[in-house]
């Protein structure tokens, strides 16, 4: 089964459905450069539990987790199927994971992918962040969910390298960041291209204006799925940057693995 490297995507509002600007075409593009994954497990800030927790849905509804946007938002589907045998996988590796067998698709799943695969015929399951946790036990979760790279498994981590919905600019220019987000972005790819996981992990004392990046840290939980899903010897490519709102921060990575 051919190895299918692990990602994360700052996926932005939601508004990103209806207007993709630069971003639905790069996910696309992005996409096509994989190899085809025989199922997805999306890993999104938008589902939250207190332990680890993976859905096992047979055909996942779409869920619509936002409010106050246009009416042709909410008529959006993301027909999917689920996978209940990957859920099963996910369970053997992760002990003492809770299965969830009516969890939908939130956006922060299927407003991606219904850019990177909008024909949804793979089948997708979830898996939850745990805002109490730490980096370091979403880290830890993405080692053990290592071996699903390896068979044929896209996991595809969904959040936003900046996240603080009080910062955003209504008028600002797609590409244009504030200040405190540059720098915070800055840092933090750095840290990633040189894999400097110790201080990834203490990414909320060393990361500069890392309160205000990320008032609450679950839009960020997801890419440490990602990178521990990697493993060890992990490389990291920038596969799309741009910003949305001038305070999100669209970035998106490819982890692979590099010879020991």
């Amino acid at each position: 089964m051919n190895f299918i490297p692990p990602m994360f995507i700052s996926h932005g509002s939601p508004m990103l459905l209806l207007e993709p600007g630069r971003a639905g075409p790069a996910w696309r593009a992005l996409a096509q450069e994989l190899p085809r994954p025989r199922a997805i497990l999306a890993v999104s800030a938008h589902w939250n539990t207190r332990v680890p927790t993976v859905s096992a849905a047979v055909r996942p509804e779409t869920i619509h987790d936002f409010y106050g946007f246009p009416r042709p938002l909410y008529e959006l589907a993301y027909p999917a199927p689920g996978e209940p045998e990957l859920a099963a996988e996910v369970a053997a590796l992760v002990p003492d994971i809770h299965i969830d067998r009516e969890r939908g698709l939130d956006h922060g799943a299927w407003s991606p992918l219904r850019a990177m695969y909008p024909a949804a015929d793979i089948p997708v399951i979830q898996l939850a962040v745990m805002p109490q946790a730490s980096a370091e036990n979403h880290y830890r979760l993405g080692q053990m969910l290592q071996p699903l790279t390896q068979r044929g498994v896209l996991i595809l981590a969904s959040g936003g390298l900046t996240h603080n919905l009080r910062d955003m600019v209504a008028d600002a220019a797609d590409g244009e960041t504030l200040p405190y987000v540059s720098e915070f972005r800055d840092w933090f790819v750095d840290a990633l291209e040189r894999h400097d996981v110790p201080a990834l992990l203490d990414w909320r004392r060393q990361a500069p204006h890392a309160a205000r990046a990320h008032p609450s840290p679950e839009h960020l939980l997801p890419l440490y799925v990602a990178l521990g899903a990697a493993g060890e010897n992990a490389t990291v490519r920038t596969a799309y940057r741009d910003s949305q709102l001038g305070a999100l921060a669209l970035d998106a990575f490819v982890f692979g693995t590099a010879p020991a």
